[in-house]
């Protein structure tokens, strides 16, 4: 997600400064015009804005801290957009960092995966303080169709994990109706041409149930990477008193489907459901 994102923030004009934990995978943007550099801290210097787009929050806490973090060469009152989809514990720890540092925390991770972030078609869940939103538009037009101001820093992910819920539960139903249709012998692209262009259709059911039906699984958004997603579903849930047992199976679902197939698309849950 981060490369196509700094690479379209480079197209439109706005200087980009990049590291990456493996340096290889940054250097293709050089030829975009951004600098990349051997560490984070090189990368904040100067900086008025910093973004971080990582895996896990632990990987964010990583990139911050330390004589190579970015805490050692950014700036006081520059402003922090928190991208990546760390859960509510993983952004407090990020807020808690910020004050302590004189950062300010914009948390504002994204909706969409590998194509809609080449193409600059992100939606970006933001919060964070009101004075610093049309800096931080600056950095979103480049990146996204939508920008939602939703309220103070820590609204953005909560709002994704809601949306995160609805869409594992989409795609696992979706691979259990695959599945069941093969099982009683009816052509489950035939269900996806009946309901195509009705009030149950959904173009992100159209797109993973092709890839479910000709089991190719090339990674739009990584099947272990949603198998974390639906772990900070449930930690939340938890956190918050809610019993959410179908989350519970799906999380259980990922899980098995991810230890062997972990690198592929997260339509590969198919394959824990089906075994085949």
């Amino acid at each position: 997600m981060g490369l196509p994102m700094a690479r379209n923030l480079a197209a439109a004009g706005i200087p980009v400064r990049a590291w990456n934990r493996s340096r290889e995978k940054a250097e293709p943007l050089s030829d975009d015009g951004a600098e990349v550099l051997d560490t984070a801290a090189e990368a904040a210097i100067g900086a008025s804005v910093v973004l971080t787009i990582l895996s896990d929050a632990d990987a964010v806490i990583d990139a911050m801290e330390g004589p190579d973090g970015v805490l050692a060469g950014a700036e006081d009152g520059a402003i922090w957009l928190q991208m990546s989809t760390i859960g509510i514990e993983g952004t407090e720890r990020c807020a808690a960092l910020a004050e302590e540092n004189g950062l300010i925390l914009v948390d504002a991770p994204v909706v969409g995966t590998k194509q809609p972030a080449e193409q600059g078609k992100l939606t970006v869940l933001a919060s964070g303080p009101e004075e610093v939103r049309a800096q931080c538009e600056r950095v979103f037009d480049p990146i996204s169709q939508k920008a939602v101001w939703l309220g103070e820093a820590g609204t953005g992910t909560r709002m994704k994990l809601v949306i995160n819920s609805w869409l594992l539960s989409l795609v696992e139903g979706l691979a259990e109706t695959v599945a069941f249709a093969e099982g009683i012998d009816i052509d489950p692209a035939e269900f996806l041409e009946t309901i195509a262009g009705g009030p149950i259709d959904n173009a992100y059911a159209q797109m993973k149930g092709k890839m479910m039906i000709g089991r190719s699984f090339e990674p739009a958004f990584k099947l272990e990477l949603a198998a974390k997603d639906a772990r900070l579903v449930l930690e939340a849930a938890q956190r918050h008193d809610l019993d959410l047992p179908m989350l519970d199976a799906i999380r259980s679902q990922l899980e098995e489907a991810a230890a062997e197939h972990g690198e592929k698309d997260m339509s590969a849950i198919f394959l824990a459901t089906s075994h085949v």
